[in-house]
């Protein structure tokens, strides 16, 4: 059992790390252009330098929206990590670990709506580029929407022996 506990605590370590890395890193949406390779995240249009990424006004709020949906997960995944730390020490033996999991259900949701609207609205659209395709920090966030859902789980059926 608590070669369990480990893993999923390294596992949840790790997810919370990438989801760090996929939120602040700018390669979301990679092209090529006249310049070198362009990219684009959540925050930033990186060429040579980077600089505030363009919008419009249309795509303004989905950005916000999905900025603001990647720092949630975040908060919560960093939350359900700390309760699950207190639970491991404050639970009697038998007991589930349903706050945990509780909370990081609700990452999950953040991280698929986040993604979620980024690819509805801004795959293939990066300035002044052609031949764009994700990058890995999109890639990372769907790898945390899959760590964050079994991870969940695992806490709601887990039990302290």
């Amino acid at each position: 059992m608590l070669v369990l506990l480990a893993g999923i605590f390294v596992v949840h370590i790790a997810t919370v790390v990438m989801l760090f890395v996929s939120t602040i890193a700018n390669v979301w949406m990679v092209g090529s252009s006249s310049y070198g390779t362009v990219s684009t995240g959540l925050w930033l249009l990186c060429n040579n330098t980077c600089q505030q990424l363009p919008v419009s006004s249309r795509d303004e709020a989905s950005l916000k929206a999905v900025q603001a949906f990647m720092i949630l997960s975040i908060i919560f995944s960093v939350v359900a990590l700390v309760m699950f730390i207190v639970q491991l020490f404050t639970l009697e033996k038998g007991k589930r670990f349903y706050i945990t999991g509780a909370i990081m259900l609700v990452c999950w949701m953040c991280i698929l709506i986040g993604v979620s609207i980024y690819t509805a609205r801004f795959t293939g659209k990066v300035p002044v580029s052609t031949n764009s395709h994700h990058g890995y920090c999109f890639i990372l966030a769907w790898i945390c929407f899959c760590f964050s859902f079994i991870i969940s789980i695992l806490y709601l059926v887990l039990r302290k022996k």
